[in-house]
This record gives C-alpha cells, sequence and structure tokens, in this order.
C-alpha cells in the first residue's frame, strides 16, 4: 500500500516537473523565434531591442536546461519508470513487427492463389450515348463557389500586412487573409493555420478577431 501511494505522489511529482520543463520549453521557443526575426532586421531596428531579445532567450535556454537537468539528477526512480516504460514498448513494436510479418505472408499466399486461377474478361455493358451539351454551360464542378472563409465562431485574425516567411516554421500570408489561431507562442508571437498549412507569425502583424480561450 505504501508503495503504491508512494509511486502514485512519485508520478504527480513527475507529471508537474515534465509540465514545467514543457512550459519552459514553450516560452524558449518563443523567444527564439522573436530573437531569430529581430537579427533578421539588424540595422532596421534598434541594437538594444536585438540586445534584450538575445538576454530574453539565452535566460529561457538556461532555465530549461536546468529543469531538465534536475529532473533526471534528483530522482532515479523516474529515470527507472521511463525505462521500464521505453522496454514495454520496445515489446509491444516487437509484437506488432511479428503480427504484421505473419499478416503479409498471408497476403502473399492470397496474391498467388489469385494468380493462378483463370481471369474473368469483363465486358462492359452498353450504355446510351449522352445528348449533346448545351454549349455556355460547364460543368457542376466548375461551376462550384469558392469555399467561405474560416468562420468567425472560431479563434481567429485578420491580416493587417503582407508577411514573407524568413525562418522554417513561420506561416506566410497576405494583407487581408483570415487565419485560424491555434496557439498563443508568448506576447510576440502566435501560431495558425491557412489553407491547411500550420506555423508561426507576429503578432503585430494581424489583427485579433476572435481571441484563443483564456
Amino acid at each position: 500500500m505504501l508503495n503504491t501511494v508512494s509511486k502514485i505522489r512519485g508520478q504527480n511529482l513527475c507529471d508537474k516537473d515534465l509540465k514545467e520543463i514543457q512550459h519552459h520549453l514553450k516560452k524558449l521557443e518563443g523567444r527564439r523565434l522573436d530573437f531569430d526575426y529581430k537579427k533578421k532586421r539588424q540595422g532596421k531596428i534598434a541594437d538594444e531591442e536585438l540586445r534584450q531579445a538575445l538576454e530574453k532567450f539565452e535566460e529561457s535556454k538556461e532555465v530549461a536546461e536546468t529543469s531538465m537537468h534536475n529532473l533526471l539528477e534528483t530522482d532515479v526512480e523516474q529515470v527507472s519508470q521511463l525505462s521500464a516504460l521505453v522496454d514495454a514498448q520496445l515489446d509491444y513494436h516487437r509484437q506488432a513487427v511479428q503480427i504484421l510479418d505473419e499478416l503479409a505472408d498471408k497476403l502473399k499466399r492470397r496474391m498467388r492463389e489469385a494468380s493462378s486461377r483463370p481471369k474473368r474478361e469483363y465486358r462492359p455493358k452498353p450504355r446510351d450515348l449522352p445528348s449533346a451539351r448545351t454549349p455556355g454551360l460547364s460543368p457542376a464542378w466548375q461551376s462550384r463557389p469558392p469555399p467561405p472563409a474560416a468562420p468567425l465562431d472560431q479563434p481567429s485574425c485578420k491580416a493587417l500586412y503582407d508577411f514573407e516567411p524568413e525562418n522554417d516554421g513561420e506561416l506566410g500570408f497576405r494583407e487581408g487573409d483570415l487565419i485560424t489561431l491555434t496557439n498563443q507562442i508568448d506576447e510576440n508571437w502566435y501560431e495558425g493555420m491557412l489553407h491547411g498549412q500550420s506555423g508561426f507569425f507576429p503578432l503585430s502583424y494581424v489583427e485579433v478577431l476572435v481571441p484563443l480561450p483564456q
């Protein structure tokens, strides 16, 4: 009983530490994006602004590294549980590979059996020729209206200016585009989707129409 309670408490502590690490990593990613963006604009912005962005990035990097180091160094039980989880995953995937190998063999046998059978000749049934189309009319798929813009009942924003991506993971858009908001990285950057593409973009380039839930 005491061992079970100890494991539960240890798991709760582990979950708390992992959430804290995820928070620091998320903050680090936002500050990295901000520093990269300002570095690209070096000469167009004040040196002090670039220096502060670098200091914030280095501060978040140090905090994230420290939190991950503490998690690994302070609790051997957590590492032991992680090792057990990895072993269980390896065992699961070994069994999955075995099942897939057996299934592949069965499918190959079925294919060999099917190829050895005489094939039946396919004879399409005669069809009436369609009547001549009325000149000037287009097929239905060509006359469909364009898809509607992103609905305003979900978190979204409107682009105030064109934004050209300069780093991997950034989302480009044009003035007037409606972007679906999926996440706020920090006070300067959002994450969103447009035309099926997901990426990051600066908050200063858009007007929030429907904010993200708090």
